[in-house]
């Protein structure tokens, strides 16, 4: 056999095994594997959800030293022995401080704020870096980095002839291309790169197709 023959056979599309229903003589040959977007369920998959272990665990141990600590001077005080300083400082300057004093407000504002981010991250999915993708079989849920994601059209717009660069940022909704062609026309490069990276778009899998925006520019003379 030949190089060439090897060649061809190495790059050509491999059978797959296609179990036809309702069909008991075994296992048939398939030209082209069939993909089925959201097989069974219908379920179209969200976002991943951030675990939230950091502010989960400072929140918690914060609670924690705050409460120990209360509790332990309280029983201290029902024990017979006097309040710590902090807790009867802090009695006084609550009952003789007013509502419209600078420290009250600040402390009050930055209460606020703290519980605001914490809501925030409460209902907000968070792992903004990965990027759904469609289920190919029941009970299996794949994701994208956005980096992987933008490092695979890369390549796939460095394959354009006259493209020299290119700068590829993805974020959850756009990926933007910044290519230098130093030839050919820039309309005819900015058209194989809206169908090169259009395809790559394609193939990635992504639940969310993202919209692309490409622009081409010649490099700068040094």
């Amino acid at each position: 056999m030949s190089d060439d023959d090897a060649e061809v056979s190495d790059t050509r599309r491999l059978p797959t095994l296609d179990k036809r229903s309702g069909d008991d003589d075994g296992p048939r040959e398939s030209g082209a594997p069939e993909v089925v977007a959201n097989p069974g369920d219908g379920h179209r998959p969200g976002r991943y959800w951030s675990a939230r272990r950091v502010p989960a665990a400072v929140v918690a141990l914060v609670l924690l030293g705050a409460t120990g600590l209360l509790l332990y001077d309280v029983a201290a005080v029902r024990a017979g022995r006097h309040a710590m300083a902090w807790r009867s400082r802090l009695g006084h300057q609550l009952a003789t401080r007013h509502l419209d004093n600078p420290w009250i407000l600040g402390a009050a504002a930055a209460a606020t704020v703290i519980g605001i981010w914490l809501i925030v991250l409460a209902v907000t999915p968070g792992l903004r870096e990965r990027l759904p993708m469609r289920r190919t079989a029941p009970g299996f849920r794949a994701g994208l980095d956005r980096s992987a994601a933008a490092l695979v059209l890369r390549d796939r717009a460095m394959e354009v002839s006259g493209v020299q660069s290119v700068r590829l940022k993805v974020t959850r909704r756009k990926a933007r291309t910044l290519a230098f062609a130093h030839f050919r026309d820039l309309d005819e490069v900015r058209d194989d790169l809206r169908t090169a990276l259009g395809d790559g778009l394609e193939q990635l899998g992504l639940v969310r197709g993202l919209h692309l925006i490409v622009n081409v520019r010649r490099p700068k003379k040094r």
